[in-house]
């Protein structure tokens, strides 16, 4: 599940002193790193986070989510290296030294210790994290649940309207409130604008793992369920103008970007992925990802194809939907 979720309101005494040091310390705000160029100093307050558990880490991603508590509240904190962009090569080359390790033949082995600005780890804070972020990060087995359009209505939507999961972070960005220097494109219309930002998982300094998430400015849909024909103009300004925004901004063509929604969303306001073709990006696989070409398409074909459509979609072992489908024996 896309993290932008991962923001929350506090509840408890000195959370938001916290939440001010939490946002000065991140190196990427929650849906994405601040902005090109900038390298502003921030307080350590990682220098009090308590490790817990390590939640997941993953040698081929280069990251790991570790599950503690920062200044007695819980948190969640991911780190990630960053990729090694090809415009820095010369100088990571010029200014590194090399330690052997093997040498065999052609073959040499050698630990390289590049420049400090080489070593920087993409750092998130989620604080406060609920149980539902702990689980989201959580390394869980996975299953593949099949949701009938009668399943939506007595199963989903009442789990969802119980839940009452907080999207206020994204109303902050919408009335512009937070994140405003991050913006990208913005069209004010309230029935068909929406506002494109990064996403967290981009540091924005190589556009090979381009990701940016285009948010809707209707406020009353949650997702791919909620879609009639009615929705079509809004989808199609999305599809078309942060096509042009990217193209302007990054100069990547529409043949090589990936746009779609999922299903289910990590948070239920609409919103849509954009990514990189060529980029692997968490959720984009065909259990979850819906291109957006192929959304329209089903609308114009069928104005309430996503109400009927029978839809699949992962959930984790520990995840509470997939407990309501257990209860009713859809799985």
């Amino acid at each position: 599940m896309a993290d932008s979720a991962a923001k929350r309101e506090a509840d408890s005494v000195g959370t938001d002193e916290l939440s001010q040091r939490v946002k000065r310390a991140k190196t990427d705000n929650e849906n994405g790193g601040g902005g090109a160029g900038k390298d502003p100093e921030c307080e350590n307050i990682l220098s009090e986070f308590k490790t817990s558990a390590v939640l997941s880490d993953s040698a081929r991603e280069k990251n790991i989510f570790i599950h503690g508590k920062l200044a007695g509240q819980e948190a969640v904190v991911i780190l990630e290296k960053t990729p090694i962009r090809e415009d820095s090569l010369a100088e990571l080359f010029s200014g590194s030294r090399l330690k052997l390790e093997m040498r065999n033949d052609i073959y040499t082995t050698y630990r390289l210790q590049a420049p400090p600005e080489f070593n920087e780890i993409k750092t998130t804070v989620v604080c406060p994290a609920t149980e539902k972020h702990v689980k989201k990060y959580q390394r869980q087995e996975s299953f593949l649940v099949e949701e009938t359009g009668e399943d939506y209505q007595s199963i989903t939507l009442p789990y969802i309207q119980k839940q009452s999961f907080s999207v206020q972070w994204v109303h902050n960005i919408l009335e512009k409130k937070a994140e405003v220097e991050r913006i990208v494109y913005e069209d004010p219309d309230p029935k068909l604008g929406f506002v494109l930002l990064p996403d967290f998982k981009w540091d924005q300094k190589q556009v090979d793992d381009l990701y940016l998430i285009a948010i809707a400015q209707q406020r009353d849909i949650r997702s791919l369920r909620d879609l009639t024909s009615e929705h079509l103009p809004l989808l199609q300004n999305i599809f078309q103008k942060g096509k042009e925004a990217v193209l302007q901004r990054y100069k990547l063509p529409a043949s090589k970007l990936r746009v779609y929604l999922h299903y289910q969303p990590s948070y239920y306001h609409l919103h849509v992925h954009f990514t990189k073709l060529g980029y692997a990006a968490p959720g984009c696989g065909v259990e979850r990802a819906h291109l957006l070409a192929d959304v329209i398409q089903n609308l114009q074909s069928d104005p309430r194809y996503y109400e009927t459509r029978t839809l699949y979609f992962p959930l984790m072992a520990d995840d509470g939907l997939l407990g309501k489908f257990k209860e009713a024996e859809r799985l």
